[in-house]
């Protein structure tokens, strides 16, 4: 029997896969096995719009607006002079990198917080130290794969089981309990990987820009010039936290979504749930 978080993701990666024949509340509703009154309900509940409002926000025309931005708002944001000191959405995240010595003693003495969550798109992992969440993973495979995945990262700390220091990162995806302090982050990554990692939480919800404009964006900021975008890609692609910084809000200069560490499908999903949520809070 599917979950309720199972039914609307279920429900939010058909909708974004058969926006051209529009379907209804009734035929959303069948696909998880509910009806239509309960449907309207519970999606409403979990992705903070209704099903007919996100349908219209994933139209193709939408689409076409969301993946064809005139203006790179990540480069306008540098020739404006924001600086990762400054960015866009400083009071809702705030990144901090773990120092070359902790880098190089992977995780010795440090104590890491885990729980596994339930979200909109997916079941999450989320660790945390002292200092502020220092992964978050969607569950694709089993959870002791994903857990063993981000163990990997950091062979040496001590991992403990304790879901309810994790649980408000949980809440906040689900916008079930707004955070009431920025958010912390505590990464572990080279210098160039932390740099892009900041550039990425200059891009709002509902925005993106292209791998390439990603890369300018960080010439203005005073990177080397000729910064190639294949290197910028790899740095995107070796993000630690899911959602929190937005990784799925780069894509191919085509306009083609392009690949996600967690899944084209869920990218495809999260640009679109993002971009109702935006539409909502600019009325």
């Amino acid at each position: 029997m599917l979950s309720d978080y199972q039914r609307i993701a279920k429900a939010i990666e058909f909708i974004t896969e058969n926006v051209q024949s529009q379907p209804s509340l009734d035929t959303l509703a069948e696909q998880v096995h509910l009806s239509p009154y309960h449907f309207q309900r519970l999606f409403s509940q979990w992705a903070g719009i209704s099903p007919k409002r996100f349908l219209q926000v994933a139209t193709l025309e939408q689409s076409k607006m969301l993946l064809h931005p005139k203006v790179s708002l990540l480069e306008s944001s540098f020739q404006l002079g924001l600086s990762s000191g400054s960015r866009l959405h400083d009071h809702f995240v705030q990144l901090e990198a773990m120092t070359p010595g902790e880098y190089k003693d992977q995780g010795a003495g440090l104590s890491i917080d885990y729980g596994f969550h339930q979200t909109p798109f997916g079941e999450m992992l989320a660790g945390a130290t002292a200092r502020g969440i220092c992964c978050a993973s969607f569950v694709d495979q089993n959870q002791t794969e994903s857990l063993q995945a981000q163990q990997q990262r950091w062979p040496k700390a001590s991992w403990n089981f304790q879901p309810a220091t994790t649980e408000p990162l949980a809440k906040a995806l689900n916008g079930t309990a707004p955070l009431d302090r920025p958010l912390s982050l505590r990464v572990m990554g080279t210098n160039f990987q932390v740099n892009v990692w900041r550039a990425l939480l200059q891009i709002p919800p509902g925005q993106v820009t292209s791998y390439s404009g990603l890369a300018r964006g960080l010439q203005h900021q005073g990177a080397s010039k000729g910064l190639a975008s294949r290197a910028v890609g790899s740095a995107v692609g070796a993000n630690p936290i899911a959602f929190f910084i937005p990784c799925h809000r780069v894509i191919l200069k085509s306009g083609v979504v392009g690949n996600y560490r967690w899944g084209s499908t869920r990218k495809q999903v999260i640009l679109a749930w993002e971009r109702a949520q935006a539409q909502m809070n600019e009325y």
